[in-house]
């Protein structure tokens, strides 16, 4: 399938060419933060020789991806070499399986109630991700005048967890956070053609499509549909809801992002106070 053509976006998108989906995080009005927090994107498989040297401009050095082993060898996409840039392996959710058996059975499971299974996988997520979100926070705490950049595959569950866990910290209010989470929607419209294509290629035609599609409307105000693999519109499809319910979820079960953080990683009380002292303006 061909390269789309991406679309030129307004701050606090960063168009590099053949980048997918890169925002900087930051520049919260109350509380105040720094402009740039940190980076998010899609993977970097289609950056283009131009969007590298755009990359090593941004003066991004530390690139942190949070795709499984198994997940990188099964759709193929290499991270790429860019002169001046470290990419750290830092897996997140290694054990899911993605396989076309658990992938087409983790589609099933949002038939019914996407929402609950949306919170039930970003739960799922942190049971595990630990040691991944520690290397990344380590980074935060000791390079505070280089932001980094953090990615998945397109950019949604693993990263969007971790920034919302980042910005919690700094006490940044859950509708700011869940604005900020929702918008993904026009940077990956043009690429959903390729993301089913990769599903499809993987997991062949299933019997029911609901719980693919319900995954993906969970997030943004778009979703494909089995027919004619294109983009329909229906602005009633985007429920940022969704995120309010996973922010929830995070402070009844494990006691709110702080705590999860202090629980699950080494990080000690005066390190997430660095963070605030180094961000928060």
């Amino acid at each position: 399938m061909a390269a789309p053509t991406l679309p030129t976006l307004p701050p606090p998108f960063v168009n590099i060419e053949g980048l997918v989906n890169l925002r900087a995080v930051g520049g919260f009005a109350a509380p105040k933060t720094k402009p740039v927090i940190l980076y998010r994107s899609a993977e970097l498989s289609r950056i283009t020789p131009k969007g590298k040297e755009q990359l090593q401009a941004l003066g991004n050095h530390d690139v942190f991806d949070f795709r499984a082993d198994d997940e990188i060898a099964s759709y193929k996409p290499p991270a790429p070499d860019v002169p001046g840039v470290k990419f750290h392996r830092t897996p997140v959710a290694e054990d899911w399986g993605y396989d076309p058996a658990s992938t087409a059975a983790r589609m099933q499971s949002f038939v019914n109630n996407e929402r609950a299974m949306f919170v039930k996988m970003n739960s799922e997520i942190l049971e595990t991700a630990g040691p991944a979100f520690e290397k990344v926070l380590r980074y935060m705490v000791e390079n505070p005048s280089e932001p980094c950049l953090i990615h998945c595959t397109v950019r949604k569950d693993r990263t969007g967890i971790f920034t919302a866990l980042v910005l919690s910290i700094l006490g940044v209010p859950d509708d700011e956070i869940t604005v900020k989470y929702a918008l993904s929607t026009p940077a990956l419209k043009p690429v959903m053609p390729i993301i089913i294509a990769r599903f499809k290629q993987k997991v062949g035609d299933l019997e029911n499509w609901d719980g693919f599609n319900n995954l993906l409307s969970s997030k943004y105000a778009f979703f494909l549909t089995p027919v004619q693999y294109g983009i329909d519109e229906n602005p009633n499809l985007n429920r940022p809801e969704n995120m309010l319910a996973i922010l929830q979820m995070v402070r009844e079960k494990y006691g709110g992002a702080e705590r999860w953080i202090l629980s699950n990683t080494t990080l000690a009380a005066v390190d997430l106070e660095t963070l605030r002292n180094t961000y928060l303006v």
